[in-house]
């Protein structure tokens, strides 16, 4: 049985096996393997040796493991001793690393410090929020300088639901470290308007002609137009993907600037731009053949001919069309030349009926599939889906009152080892069952 003792705000416990664990709290651990079992007097004294350390394991949850072999020592005798303390005002993963930074002096323990925390630091920073890296650089000039040496954590520019979003993402993409980003996100952002963009295509051009940068997501940033559209896709060559989800400024004319600038696009997310005509669309399918995933939620414009259009994007394997009222079943009956497509959701389409569902389901790969709302469906078009859809997943007929315990039979039949999630609620027509009932053998020979 493990005992525990609180070090200020990092605990620490010892084992009869020799095990040392000093856990700060819901970030890391470190395990350190000694020779001897220790004393409880000996927990405010852990020493190092560089000597002993032979490697160092970082596992996908955090955790880090310091191996060390049996010439490890756990006392005092002629060496430094440590306490760890962690602050409330400190994050516990910056004092952590302080920590080592500080107490690792002069002689060979420097040079241990010197080689292994920058390996350690190569592999943990990686997956860290984008603030504590930052406030990481402020800890020691060893140690700013030991971060910016590896390229991998400053790929990403998070700048999501920030304020001032604008002047800092020009900072950002002004400093050296930042040469080779591969993502930014302003998702919700504050205060980034047309100019900022502008400021960016003049003066931080190169930093976004770098090949690997290849994301921009300007969700929700309802200052930018056309204009900002493109000046930013105009220093972005390399895009592949674009989301510019709840926009109402934007118009055909950004789509035209998109299509124009960004050849390579395979990921777009128009959803809610409700300024967008069959216009965009045309220009979509016919610049990005090779498009994967596209998102047209609520973008209200829309009609059969603008669909018809992406239906020859033949490499689409996620197509959402939710809350489109507009389309009928000549585009719907369309749908089935996407023989790649895995994600449909057609959430809200009050003209899809039986017959169009029947010819959609042709897409044999499909693993999701919405059809809430869809009224005009019944046990005929969800039958189609069982004998066809055979690798779904999902499925939500959520708010179809048209459909019976009829068409349980046959998705039961089909999907009982392999469907995760069946959505049947508001679907009066069917009777109130747990999923064992579904399953039961009484069902299909009702």
């Amino acid at each position: 049985m493990a005992k525990q003792t609180e070090l200020g705000k990092c605990f620490v416990r010892w084992f009869r096996s020799g095990v040392y664990s000093v856990s700060f709290p819901s970030f890391t651990n470190l395990n350190i393997t000694t020779s001897s079992t220790p004393k409880s007097e000996q927990l405010h004294n852990l020493v190092y040796s560089h000597q002993d350390w032979v490697d160092i394991d970082i596992k996908s949850d955090y955790t880090i493991i310091l191996n060390y072999y049996p010439c490890a020592s756990i006392t005092g005798s002629g060496r430094k001793s440590t306490k760890y303390k962690v602050s409330a005002e400190t994050p516990k993963w910056i004092q952590f690393v302080s920590k080592i930074r500080m107490e690792v002096e002069a002689g060979d323990e420097l040079s241990w410090s010197r080689e292994t925390v920058p390996k350690v630091m190569k592999i943990v920073s990686t997956r860290l929020p984008q603030r504590d890296l930052i406030s990481l650089l402020l800890v020691s000039p060893w140690l700013n300088a030991t971060l910016i040496s590896h390229p991998s954590p400053w790929l990403l520019l998070d700048f999501r639901e920030m304020n001032d979003a604008g002047n800092l993402l020009i900072s950002a993409l002004s400093l050296p470290r930042y040469r080779h980003v591969t993502q930014i996100n302003l998702e919700f952002a504050q205060d980034i308007e047309d100019k900022h963009l502008e400021i960016i295509k003049n003066k931080c051009f190169d930093a976004l002609q770098n090949l690997s940068f290849e994301v921009l997501n300007l969700n929700s940033c309802q200052k930018i137009s056309d204009k900002g559209v493109q000046d930013m896709t105009g220093a972005c060559a390399n895009l592949k993907n674009f989301s510019i989800y709840w926009n109402v400024r934007v118009t055909d004319i950004g789509i035209t600037h998109l299509v124009k600038n960004c050849k390579y696009i395979i990921d777009l997310n128009i959803s809610g731009c409700k300024n967008l005509s069959d216009k965009s669309l045309q220009l979509v399918a016919q610049t990005y053949p090779d498009l994967e995933s596209l998102n047209l939620t609520r973008c209200v414009k829309l009609t059969d001919s603008g669909l018809q259009q992406v239906l020859n994007c033949s490499s689409l394997q996620s197509l959402n069309l939710y809350a489109l009222s507009s389309f009928t079943d000549a585009a719907y009956m369309r749908i089935y030349l996407l023989a790649q497509l895995k994600f449909l959701d057609l959430c809200g389409a009050q003209n899809l009926s039986d017959e169009g569902l029947s010819c959609i389901v042709r897409c044999n790969d499909l693993l999701f599939l919405s059809l809430t709302w869809c009224v005009r469906i019944t046990d005929v078009g969800v039958i189609a889906i069982a004998e066809s859809c055979t690798s779904l997943e999902y499925l939500s007929l959520f708010g179809i009152v048209g459909v019976t315990d009829a068409c349980l039979v046959s998705l039961s039949r089909t999907f009982s080892n392999t469907m995760t999630t069946l959505d049947v609620n508001g679907c009066i027509g069917i009777k109130r069952r747990s999923r064992d009932e579904l399953l039961k053998s009484d069902i299909h020979s009702s």
